[in-house]
């Protein structure tokens, strides 16, 4: 059996993406729970786009498109607050930031890694729920952010 695994080495994110990255995703969490809308289905998901390069990217059924990733919030935070609480698996919020901050970051690299930052790149954060199965936003909070 071979392995398709693509043979690739990851690139870290600078400093100051990651920074970028951090306060853009604080600002529409803290929204999202502000608005009452964090639930037990909502996601952060993020989309990742290079002027040049053309990337299909895959449908449910329903017909729309996926993210590039996901993470599930409440692997993080409790869903139903009116502000950030850490999920039970966390002494304290800042241990729950700092887990979902690797792995935002590790999967942001992942999409990354190929790419020449020099023709920018763009990436798109949504947070919030769907409804099932059309896969439409049924809240959201959306923002883009140009990495350097």
């Amino acid at each position: 059996m071979r392995d398709h695994t693509p043979d690739f080495k990851l690139q870290e994110l600078s400093t100051s993406n990651k920074q970028l990255i951090r306060e853009t995703v604080r600002r529409i969490l803290v929204r999202l729970c502000e608005d009452m809308q964090l639930t037990s289905d909502s996601l952060l998901e993020f989309w990742v786009e290079v002027p040049g390069v053309k990337r299909p990217r895959g449908t449910y059924r329903g017909g729309f498109l996926m993210p590039d990733s996901f993470i599930a919030i409440t692997d993080y935070f409790q869903a139903g607050k009116e502000t950030l609480v850490p999920a039970e698996s966390f002494s304290d919020a800042e241990g729950a930031w700092d887990e979902l901050f690797d792995e935002l970051y590790y999967q942001v690299e992942i999409f990354t890694s190929q790419v020449d930052f020099s023709k920018g790149i763009t990436l798109e954060l949504w947070t919030g729920h769907r409804n099932r199965p059309e896969g439409e936003w049924a809240y959201a909070v959306d923002t883009k952010i140009e990495l350097i």
